[in-house]
């Protein structure tokens, strides 16, 4: 049981997999966070554009 523990320390093959699985994780949170905190402001613009093109006369 002490040999397979060691040798089970000592593989770090799948530690790149878990670095991965992390990075992902982080990365797609701060998308999410910044998605969320210009959301209201993003929707407030378009709002802005669509009254100026519809108050527009078109030619």
């Amino acid at each position: 049981m002490t040999k397979f523990l060691t040798r089970f320390r000592k593989n770090d093959a799948g530690a790149v997999t878990v670095d991965w699985v992390v990075l992902t994780a982080g990365v797609t949170t701060a998308i999410f966070l910044i998605f969320v905190a210009v959301k209201d402001d993003a929707v407030s613009l378009s709002g802005g554009i669509q009254d100026y093109m519809s108050s527009q006369k078109m030619p």
